[in-house]
């Protein structure tokens, strides 16, 4: 009986070790990274984000030297997802909605490189795909994008008050949304669009 239950529990650990090994990560920056986790949290096949910095040379950065804007960071989510239940295109749409894809200064009321629209791909595949799907977006659009792909390095987790924000402080969030005019912005880009994969407050 013992030798069943010894191999029940290894099968189960084996199990975990599979499921943990057929997930990957994505990394888009699109403003403010509280605005951000919340569409890709609600796509199904997305297990997991978190907030963080990518792109700059300071090691170790803290949101105060980033948004300062003198480390060459841009703010981002991370996206950890199952690829058999969502497609990298189905994150690249999300991402797209979400932006506005014609300001390279910043986003919505956030100004500066660390809040610059950016897609930082995770292997060679992520960035055809993102070339591709930039490529489609100013053909759909008609004219140019700022959106920069950009090589993928270390992934600085930013402190813990800023993970979950939307969730943690849901009042706070939805009138920096409303004041920051981000939902405004998106439905002049993408009008009856906006919406994505899951939907927008």
């Amino acid at each position: 009986m013992m030798k069943v239950w010894v191999l029940f529990w290894w099968a189960l650990a084996l199990a975990g070790l599979a499921s943990a090994a057929e997930t990957e990560t994505a990394v888009f920056a699109g403003g403010c990274f509280w605005c951000m986790e919340k569409p890709f949290d609600e796509l199904r096949g997305v297990k997991s984000t978190q907030s963080g910095y990518m792109g700059g040379k300071t090691r170790n950065p803290t949101y105060e030297q980033v948004s300062a804007g003198g480390t060459g960071h841009a703010e981002v989510v991370e996206v950890v997802y199952d690829p058999a239940e969502v497609s990298f295109e189905q994150l690249l749409t999300v991402f797209w909605r979400n932006v506005d894809p014609f300001d390279g200064r910043g986003q919505f009321c956030d100004k500066g490189s660390q809040y610059r629209p950016a897609i930082f791909p995770r292997s060679a595949q992520q960035a055809a795909l993102a070339q591709a799907s930039l490529m489609a977006v100013e053909q759909q659009l008609g004219q140019s994008v700022a959106v920069t792909i950009e090589t993928a390095d270390t992934f600085y987790p930013a402190e813990q008050y800023h993970q979950n924000y939307y969730q943690r402080n849901p009042v706070r969030y939805k009138y920096y949304r409303y004041a920051c005019g981000r939902d405004q912005r998106l439905r002049e880009v993408w009008g009856e669009d906006v919406r994505g994969e899951k939907g927008q407050d």
